[in-house]
């Protein structure tokens, strides 16, 4: 019995079936590039925030760890820092124009509701930045099956149309049950690494999310200690 020639029959295969498979292998290459790219950057961004915060956590000078933070790009810790940091400033520049230097009284009378609010648009800018893509890949995960079960059943058809010219052998049948099978392959090897690291990314980027979160709480902790203990 001869064997079946998958490249042969691929080639040989009709216009709907090559389409079908050039937009499953497009799609593998972009969840790929993706993947690759996204697993760079969230490796960049952990690697930066473990940094920048064994420097936070061992310095209490907030010029310091503003220096730190301005030459550390990579950490989305730096980013909330810079916004918060920047906030502290303006509402310094603004007591100052205003005749009041004392930072202290401001935030013991208003509270830290606008270091608060700059954190909270430094926390959304890194976790949009984050984001970006990740949801591609989930797209590419849901599609990728569907537009390869069309080339399956495209297939069949082909498969139930030289069943009829052929009298009903395995040679009249085996092309188009071969295409169908090779349609639903490659829809799985496009859907299956693009949701595995879907669930992947989306588990790191949740766990940087709660870093931040923890370390905004620190941000404030540590303007207590240098603003407004001094005032005592």
């Amino acid at each position: 019995m001869h064997g079946l020639n998958i490249w042969q029959i691929l080639w040989d295969s009709g216009l709907v079936v090559k389409f079908v498979l050039l937009l499953l292998i497009l799609s593998s290459v972009l969840s790929w590039t993706i993947i690759w790219q996204k697993y760079k950057e969230l490796k960049a961004v952990t690697e930066a925030n473990d940094k920048f915060n064994d420097f936070f956590k061992k310095t209490n000078s907030i010029t310091e760890i503003n220096r730190e933070a301005n030459e550390n790009h990579d950490s989305t810790m730096s980013l909330m820092f810079r916004r918060g940091f920047d906030e502290l400033n303006k509402v310094s520049e603004k007591l100052s124009n205003a005749g009041k230097n004392n930072l202290a009284q401001y935030f013991a009378d208003h509270g830290f509701q606008s270091l608060e609010r700059a954190l909270k648009t430094g926390y959304n800018s890194a976790n949009e930045k984050m984001d970006l893509r990740v949801s591609t890949l989930a797209s590419i995960g849901s599609i990728t099956p569907f537009i390869g079960l069309f080339g399956t059943v495209w297939g069949i058809i082909d498969a139930f149309s030289g069943l009829s010219q052929g009298g009903g052998s395995i040679e009249a049948v085996a092309p188009g049950i071969a295409e169908a099978l090779v349609a639903t392959a490659v829809g799985l090897a496009a859907a299956i690494p693009a949701v595995c690291f879907f669930n992947l990314f989306n588990n790191q980027i949740a766990r940087i999310n709660s870093q931040m979160e923890s370390f905004s709480q620190d941000f404030l902790n540590l303007i207590e200690r240098t603003i407004l203990i001094k005032k005592d």
